[in-house]
């Protein structure tokens, strides 16, 4: 059981194929675009002048000896120039090593060496960072730099645009080509390249077409970091197939933000669970601080609202609160998407109550990297969706509840770990079926419930399993908590692994709470207390060996991966005693 189709797919094609189609179909129509911080003039594209950008980098880089299957790493911020450097590199058949422009330069040296990339085009604010690498690396690493900038010291994307002709011919490839190799160390600190080919990402992208509707009136609006295959192929390669436009967002501060979305009224929106929280907490901030008056018409909004929703699911939500989203440039969204991370269910159910469109997905850099998707007809967002066309689901070795590893396949499924056969075999079963990681259950419904990752659970002595993740979402509903990681501990009483936890406290809601208590100079005590007792008070409605035993308190956010997931392999080896 899967999402229905709803319409008939684009089609699988090479990518650089693919935007060639696009541009020939909708010359005209609006690109990619970004809002320039000095002018406050929007930098724009059409379909025609991108392709033409896209076969000067192309031949630039033809001329510089780049041949097919050679490597060449991209690494900036999200922009224009990032997505024209990516499918230039695809025109000429290579293969784009993406960068995170937030990564240790130790880890981007190690990228580039492992994958032994050719060149490297860089925006200017990574510029010196990249040639830093290139001069201080003692092993030999990429033969020429390409600034997206203007600059003296490189090749720059803007003398390119003015120098070359746009005639370079596209390279013919195959489908089983490489077309990206993803460097992530994800939540288990390892480096893998995760290689893949033409057929997986243009596979993604049609199955998603065939799921959920999108055309070329719709406008996507692109926060998340580029370089990950999730806004990659969710939020550019899906658009930019069907002829739809992309704005990159100037800035993640939140005036600059809204200001962006109201010029620009997507219709869709991909965020992480951790935007969509802000963005949550920001309207319930807002109404806080509102006189009594505003905050009587919103709780009779919210009680129509849900009189209306009990006749038609989300209706009343969508129109009482529909003032309120077109405030925040948030009008004409049809879709908000989340993926990356689990949505805490308090997150999506807020945002249901509001009107949003909110849909979860689930994937990963492996899958190219979607594999279910919440049905718009019909969203259980406590759940990661159903399986998308193509994509087979099945639950290894379950337990008695239903619970066991999410394996699967499909023409989206990598074709291994770059250089690695070993891990590689690790992660694919007999039959074929890639090996998630990640544990859950299929309803009889036919959708996909994550309980958590099959190296994070805990095992009591009792012989039951303990999803921290389970914990993690129940206690985040505390205003208190702003972060919180459960870990197995050890009581060196009985030998027995409990449920310990990091906690990362909202010193802002801690500080009001003090003020009104007239507790001028808080202790560490003062504090730990009341954080315990908002552990009890919603660790309450877990049964009693999910409860936590124990908490240490951390005056710092936590590490995390480039979609906001906590690093949790660098705090899981630490063990706490009673």
């Amino acid at each position: 059981m899967g999402l229905k189709e709803i319409r008939k797919g684009i089609g699988v094609r090479p990518l650089n194929e693919m935007i060639s189609i696009t541009a020939e179909h909708f010359p005209k129509r609006l690109a990619l675009r970004i809002k320039d911080a000095e002018s406050g003039k929007y930098r724009s594209y059409t379909y025609t002048e991108m392709l033409s950008a896209i076969k000067k980098v192309g031949g630039f880089l033809k001329s510089k000896g780049i041949k097919r299957g050679d490597l060449i790493g991209i690494i900036g911020e999200n922009r224009p120039e990032w997505i024209i450097s990516y499918f230039g590199v695809l025109w000429i058949g290579g293969v784009v090593v993406p960068l995170d422009s937030r990564a240790k330069e130790t880890e981007i040296r190690h990228i580039l060496q492992h994958s032994e990339a050719k060149a490297v085009i860089s925006s200017g604010r990574y510029l010196d960072t990249m040639l830093e690498i290139k001069e201080h690396c003692k092993k030999k690493i990429f033969k020429f730099l390409v600034s997206m900038d203007k600059s003296r010291e490189v090749f720059n994307l803007p003398d390119i645009f003015k120098k070359y002709d746009d005639d370079t011919p596209l390279r013919r490839v195959d489908l089983d080509d490489l077309a990206i190799i993803l460097y992530t160390s994800g939540t288990t600190g390892s480096s893998k390249g995760v290689m893949l080919t033409h057929r997986n990402l243009s596979s993604n992208v049609d199955q998603m077409i065939r799921a959920i509707y999108f055309d070329e009136n719709d406008r996507f609006f692109s926060v998340l970091p580029i370089h990950h295959v999730y806004e990659n192929t969710a939020g550019n390669l899906v658009p930019l197939s069907l002829g739809a436009s992309i704005t990159y967002a100037r800035s993640l501060k939140s005036k600059i933000l809204f200001e962006d979305l109201k010029e620009t009224e997507p219709t869709a929106f991909l965020a992480v669970p951790i935007l969509l929280e802000k963005i949550l907490l920001g309207i319930y901030k807002n109404i806080e601080k509102a006189p009594i008056h505003t905050k009587g018409i919103f709780a009779a909004l919210k009680g129509g609202s849900k009189l209306l929703n009990a006749i038609k699911k989300r209706k009343g939500s969508e129109i009482f609160f529909r003032a309120l989203r077109q405030k925040m440039g948030f009008g004409k969204l049809r879709f908000m998407i989340s993926g990356g991370a689990a949505l805490p269910a308090w997150v999506s159910k807020g945002l249901e109550e509001l009107g949003f469109p909110i849909l979860q997905g689930y994937g990963l850099s492996e899958t190219s990297p979607v594999l279910t998707l919440n049905p718009p007809c019909c969203p259980k967002n406590e759940t990661a969706g159903m399986p998308l066309p193509d994509v087979d689901i099945k639950i290894i070795d379950p337990n008695e509840n239903g619970v066991g590893e999410i394996a699967a396949k499909g023409p989206n499924i990598m074709k291994g770990y770059y250089k690695n056969p070993e891990a590689t075999k690790e992660v694919f079963t007999d039959d074929g079926y890639f090996l998630t990681g990640d544990l859950g259950f299929i309803d009889e419904d036919g959708y996909l419930h994550i309980t958590g990752r099959k190296k994070s659970v805990i095992v009591t002595k009792g012989g039951k399993n303990i999803f921290p993740e389970e914990v993690e979402n129940v206690l985040l509903q505390s205003p208190f908590i702003e972060e919180i990681l459960v870990l197995r501990g050890f009581n060196k009483k009985n030998g027995a692994e409990e449920v310990h936890a990091i906690i990362y406290p909202n010193m802002e809601k801690l500080d009001e709470y003090f003020l009104h208590k007239g507790i001028e100079n808080p202790t560490e005590k003062d504090v730990y207390d009341v954080l315990k007792k908002e552990v009890d008070k919603y660790g309450a409605t877990l049964a009693e060996y999910k409860r936590i035993k124990h908490f240490t308190i951390r005056d710092e956010e936590f590490p995390k991966t480039t979609t906001q997931k906590i690093k949790r392999y660098l705090f899981e080896q630490q063990y706490f005693d009673n």
